[in-house]
């Protein structure tokens, strides 16, 4: 026995076998691969499954963002975050599948209010799907908005009793505010939670304007893109400059709104930066690369 082994309150190290997976039997735990469609013009051809066909490796498009992931959507203010995602909210409620709809910013009848403006926008009668939507109030009540545990256990409540199967979180941001040491620690136990239900999720999370506009870096650091399945990256510039006038092809003076996936570990994805557009109804539109490509 080593002098460490003797200190007082040391525990020897156990093999935890059940945290041990074979390949081939974790697979078959494992959902199917399939695309949810997002209701986002443009964004649902940007994800991929490849597949082995005549030997030969092709990529087929998912036809939306992959199910059962867990998607962070970062960019400063009014880039258009929230915007999609209750357009996505809208969408699966118009597919008949209950949305849970975390609202920590703004309290829930003024985020209902947006949901109805954009349900309208795509065509959409919101009284036929408004019953599919289910909104946790954080925004109003600090005993969800930092309580975790509480935020977590009434989740699971309006999982089981609305059999909820997307959740959306308006912004994660907020669940750590004035306390961002505790952010990688709270967007963990947000993930795990998401994975344990089979969740398909979208976490809003704000940018400080100081950070680099296109990086997925946001208040608390690199916390979200670290342990979610997928990153988006909502920018916007104003063109001052010549330079960027000829880049974006835009007059000087307007804004430029831009959008890349910054990374998705469950399937293939589109790498390229792309333009982006906030319509005069208030809907997201994914637009062609930068490069023209």
């Amino acid at each position: 026995m080593d002098e460490f082994e003797k200190t007082e309150g040391y525990e020897k190290p156990k093999v935890i076998e059940e945290g041990i997976w074979v390949a081939g039997e974790a697979l078959k735990k494992a959902p199917k691969l399939y695309g949810v469609p997002t209701g986002i013009e443009g964004l649902d051809n940007l994800f991929f499954s490849a597949e082995i066909k005549d030997g030969k490796v092709i990529k087929k498009s998912l036809g939306g963002i992959p199910a059962y992931s867990v998607t962070n959507i970062t960019g400063v203010s009014d880039t258009g975050k929230s915007l999609m995602v209750e357009q996505y909210a809208v969408t699966q409620a118009s597919r008949g599948e209950a949305v849970a709809f975390i609202t920590v910013e703004s309290p829930a009848p003024f985020v209902t209010v947006g949901l109805r403006e954009r349900a309208t926008a795509m065509g959409i009668n919101f009284e036929e799907i408004e019953n599919k939507i289910i909104l946790i109030d954080a925004a109003s009540h600090t005993s969800l908005r930092e309580n975790i545990p509480n935020l977590l256990a009434t989740l699971a409540f309006a999982i089981k009793n609305y059999k909820v199967k997307h959740t959306l979180i308006d912004s994660v941001t907020g669940l750590y505010e004035s306390k961002e040491m505790m952010a990688r620690t709270v967007v963990r136990q947000l993930f795990n939670f998401m994975k344990k239900w089979y969740q398909t999720a979208l976490f809003v999370s704000q940018k400080r304007s100081g950070h680099e506009e296109l990086t997925a870096e946001a208040a608390g650091g690199y916390a979200i893109s670290h342990i979610v399945d997928c990153s988006m990256v909502l920018a916007k510039e104003l063109i001052l400059t010549p330079t960027q006038s000829k880049l974006y092809k835009k007059p000087i003076g307007e804004i430029v709104r831009l959008f890349r996936i910054d990374g998705c570990r469950m399937c293939g994805h589109d790498t390229r930066t792309r333009f982006m557009e906030i319509t005069e109804l208030g809907l997201v539109k994914i637009g062609e690369p930068l490069t023209g490509g």
